[in-house]
């Protein structure tokens, strides 16, 4: 027994040294980078990035001491598919545990998207939703069509002054990433001012729904605007008969005789040229649209209920397409 004993012992003394060793370097490893550091380094997760990627970030922001040991760390207590994307401020003297705490409950900024289409009171509605900011408030800095639809990143404790100024930096920057020359080029199609192709982008974004009908339906309204046709668009008069209490929406979805009969500027069935201002706030490829439009042959056009366009050279084919398709 005792012989046992003696083999044994060398055996299970190395074991407990390598198990005294692997914790001693575990739990060093969990530890603050620097304990006394009082500097907030910013840290950005971008939806999407794998844990992998997160641990190798934050070792190369010394804000870890080894990205294996907190990569199985974070798996070990399941918080593997809890980190958000965000903007967050962390330290050196946070621990592992106080890192992964950050990055699971505690990030700075809230990721807010504004989808295209949208008129300013609804991206008012959303914006007081995420950060409580006055509907009142936001409407008062902001104007119809500039808003650019983008997802961004805002403070959690951002002012209505800071998001405008966001989103009025990010429709600069949309602005000049179409190229100027377009403008330039395209303006043999019309004597419209950029200002004028901003609203007849807000159109384009309300009546068609895929990229391909937009320019089409772009080469339809510049015909209409130049032959000094009324443009005919319902989304306009959409715009101008606001919320619908009954409906719960900013874009009523049946016009009856009454409404068409409406006496506002952006009835465009009843003036002719454009609405006074845009409707709706767009995308890029409806501005792209408004400066490119393609030349084609037709005068008339509908969506479906799926979207789907379908255009006429004639009144007659026109109403065709309406008993088929409406």
């Amino acid at each position: 027994m005792l012989q046992m004993f003696k083999k044994i012992f060398p055996i299970l003394f190395i074991f407990l040294l390598l198990l005294a060793a692997g914790i001693f370097y575990w739990n060093e490893n969990l530890k603050p980078v620097d304990s006394s550091s009082t500097i907030t380094i910013s840290f950005d997760v971008k939806k999407g990035t794998s844990l992998k990627e997160i641990a190798s970030n934050l070792k190369n922001k010394k804000l870890i001491r080894n990205s294996l040991v907190f990569t199985l760390w974070v798996k070990k207590m399941g918080f593997q598919n809890s980190i958000q994307a965000g903007h967050f401020r962390l330290s050196q003297s946070f621990s592992t545990d106080k890192i992964i705490k950050e990055l699971t409950h505690g990030t700075a900024d809230i990721w807010l998207t504004i989808p295209e289409g949208l008129r300013k009171e609804e991206i008012a509605e959303k914006i007081y939703a995420a950060l409580g900011i006055s509907q009142n408030e936001f409407l008062d800095l902001v104007r119809e069509g500039y808003i650019y639809p983008d997802t961004y990143l805002i403070p959690k404790d951002a002012s209505a002054k800071l998001v405008v100024q966001m989103i009025s930096d990010n429709f600069k920057k949309r602005l000049k990433s179409v190229d100027s020359d377009i403008f330039l080029q395209e303006k043999k199609f019309s004597n419209l001012t950029l200002d004028e192709m901003i609203i007849l982008a807000s159109i384009i974004e309300r009546e068609a729904k895929y990229d391909d009908d937009r320019y089409l339906v772009s080469g339809i309204l510049h015909k209409r605007l130049a032959s000094e046709w009324a443009l005919e668009v319902d989304a306009t008069l959409q715009y101008a008969l606001g919320y619908q209490k009954q409906e719960k929406t900013w874009w009523k979805k049946e016009l009856t005789a009454d409404d068409l009969k409406l006496n506002s500027q952006f009835n465009t069935r009843k003036y002719k040229g454009l609405p006074p201002s845009p409707i709706c706030n767009f995308g890029l490829s409806s501005l792209k649209a408004a400066m490119m439009p393609k030349e084609n042959p037709y005068w008339f056009y509908i969506s479906d209920k799926t979207g789907k366009m379908h255009y006429a050279r004639t009144l007659e084919e026109h109403t065709d397409n309406i008993n088929k398709y409406l």
